[in-house]
């Protein structure tokens, strides 16, 4: 099985937060977290991969990281 992106969840202090997903996207996240339980055998909620997906996908977002670097160069 490949290595996944997503593997420990941080313990974490959560900000509630609302929203609608497409249901292709709810069930890719009750397989992705099936994937993990199978490679690992931890059991995820689901809606607990949201924030690390989200979180990895803007770390990894060169464009996104150049706006908050020049945006922290601002506030100097």
């Amino acid at each position: 099985m490949p290595k996944l992106k997503i593997g420990e969840l941080p313990d974490d202090k959560p900000v509630k937060v609302s929203a609608e997903l497409p249901a292709a996207v709810h069930r890719d996240l009750i397989a992705y977290a099936e994937a993990l339980r199978r490679q690992g055998g931890q059991v995820v909620d689901p809606t607990k991969l949201i924030a690390p997906m989200l979180a990895r996908f803007m770390a990894t977002d060169r464009g996104f990281s150049k706006l908050k670097r020049e945006a922290a160069g601002e506030g100097q």
